[in-house]
């Protein structure tokens, strides 16, 4: 049985390049085989895979996200140009739309989102995205402008009538730690019944710790508890259900094994 973390913010996890890769082996010995290291910005994109360049099974998303839209940085463009090109970089993201904190302005949120599918779209890769009370404005532009690599919908919040919606497009489901929250009945609903071959996990770590660890700062090693609860919701066999969504990872991200 093995895991893939889809989306973990191992930066925000610890600074320290060494305890980086700790962290990482620490979560191969939970059977979380792969990750996908994510960053807000680009400075922070450069640093961490520097720091974890020697971790063949880490692979990487780069992207401007939404709460950078005001300080993308200085030539953010050619940045994400020089990055796409380093080894185990498999994908555009962060990126999307968040009204909830309300980073910068509406406008310049979607301008930022649709350059870079327009870039995924250009490099061939796929898109890792970020939705938080932006539901309808993230759909009404995918609609027009997924690249044909597909995209995650990560950290889904939304509920099954929505999900039927994402999944008319070329999209993946990405379920983390908030999934196994008690209260969270429009995401059991969702997990419940949209097709498995479409389902990713994820932790989102240091953020959405499964209920199992509550007080704790999540990591990729907790990432089974995700994968035990969708298992279980779904009153399907764990080790099955790992293997169903680690298939679907590696297909998604086009990693040969």
């Amino acid at each position: 049985m093995k895991l893939f973390d889809t989306h973990a913010h191992i930066g925000l996890i610890n600074e320290d390049p060494i305890e980086q890769l700790i962290i990482t082996q620490e979560a191969k010995h939970e059977k979380v085989e792969h990750i996908v290291s994510i960053c807000n910005s680009l400075h922070d994109f450069f640093i961490v895979y520097e720091n974890l360049k020697t971790a063949g099974n880490i692979f990487h998303s780069i992207g401007v996200s939404p709460s950078e839209v005001a300080h993308p940085g200085k030539d953010w463009e050619q940045k994400i140009d020089q990055g796409v090109e380093f080894d185990r970089v498999v994908a555009i993201g962060e990126i999307g739309l968040d009204y909830y904190r309300k980073f910068g302005d509406k406008k310049s949120q979607i301008e930022l989102f649709i350059k870079q599918l327009e870039m995924a779209q250009h490099y061939n890769l796929p898109v890792i995205i970020h939705n938080r009370e932006a539901g309808n404005d993230v759909l009404e532009i995918l609609r027009q402008k997924l690249p044909e690599r597909g995209g995650i919908l990560h950290c889904f919040s939304e509920d099954w009538e929505y999900a039927k919606k994402a999944l008319d497009l070329n999209l993946y489901i990405s379920f983390a730690g908030n999934v196994t929250y008690r209260n969270a009945r429009n995401l059991h609903d969702a997990a419940r019944n949209m097709p498995l071959d479409r389902m990713l996990i994820e932790s989102e770590s240091p953020f959405m710790v499964p209920s199992e660890y509550k007080g704790k700062r999540n990591k990729p090693a907790y990432l089974h508890s995700t994968a035990e609860f969708i298992a279980e919701l779904r009153e399907l066999d764990f080790e099955e259900t790992a293997d169903v969504l680690y298939k679907n990872s590696l297909d998604f991200f086009n990693i040969d094994e």
